[in-house]
């Protein structure tokens, strides 16, 4: 594992402040991965405190699309329309500052579970159309792999690649979250079948029931065999946490692998 490419991301991070951003190089961290929510989402009153940090740090930057309130698989024209307005707008904000941007999977509303194959496609079309507007910029998309929820798409291993295959562009790959594989046992599975797919990489731990975003170490994955599945992964890390207290314990963790 390399952890010279290690970024740092949190959706608790809740002021109107970029501050903290500064302290991630002192910690460790070489990237930042903004999340598309609340205070973090760039916007166009904002956007210069982003560029502004890119300019006095050292960070490389990457961004994960928001996912609160949208559902890529939405089987209702009018919200899914805007749903994709805001992913799109987003790309294009931030179009000279990532390379990179993470989406997570639709998933089956009421009506989508009546016709899964309809939602399906749905997510398909939309992650390609997505994809379209990212290829104008030079930018990739992450699809990222789901915890073990009912009803969303991306839980498997085999799920994920036919998404991949299904969605057919060039600068489309995996986004491999090792926490959300343990919540369905698979994490092994994923790093055996997904390996060369995978070009991007989020970490955290938990005991293997939820999601629980803990720091690394803390819960039931199998680092061992992660660092074992991704020695030859030469792309970004990123430790999605609360705070930076358990970034540093993350990295500690990691350096003893």
């Amino acid at each position: 594992m390399n952890i010279d490419n290690l970024s740092f991301s949190s959706n608790s991070a809740l002021s109107d402040s970029f501050e903290w951003v500064y302290e991630l190089e002192d910690i460790g961290y070489t990237g930042w991965e903004i999340v598309q929510e609340g205070s973090q989402c760039i916007t166009s009153e904002n956007r210069h405190k982003i560029v502004e940090v890119l300019e006095t740090t050292n960070l490389y930057l990457s961004m994960h699309l928001p996912f609160s309130d949208m559902n890529l698989a939405g089987l209702n024209p009018g919200i899914h329309a805007e749903v994709l307005r805001q992913m799109k707008y987003y790309i294009s904000l931030a179009s000279d500052l990532v390379e990179l941007a993470v989406v997570h999977p639709g998933y089956l509303s009421p009506y989508g579970g009546k016709v899964p194959e309809k939602a399906w496609d749905m997510n398909i079309r939309s992650i390609q159309e997505l994809c379209n507007t990212a290829d104008e910029y030079g930018i990739s998309i992450a699809v990222e792999n789901m915890p073990n929820f009912p009803m969303i798409f991306g839980r498997e291993p085999n799920e994920m690649l036919r998404m991949l295959s299904d969605i057919d562009r060039e600068n489309v790959g995996m986004t491999l979250d090792v926490g959300h594989a343990n919540t369905s046992a698979m994490v092994e599975g994923f790093l055996d079948e997904c390996i060369n797919k995978i070009i991007h990489v989020h970490i955290h731990d938990n005991m293997g029931k939820r999601d629980e975003h803990l720091p690394t170490g803390s819960g039931t994955v199998n680092w061992e065999y992660v660092k074992k599945g991704l020695e030859n992964y030469q792309g970004r890390m990123v430790t999605e946490l609360s705070d930076l207290e358990e970034g540093r314990k993350s990295i500690e963790f990691l350096k003893q692998l």
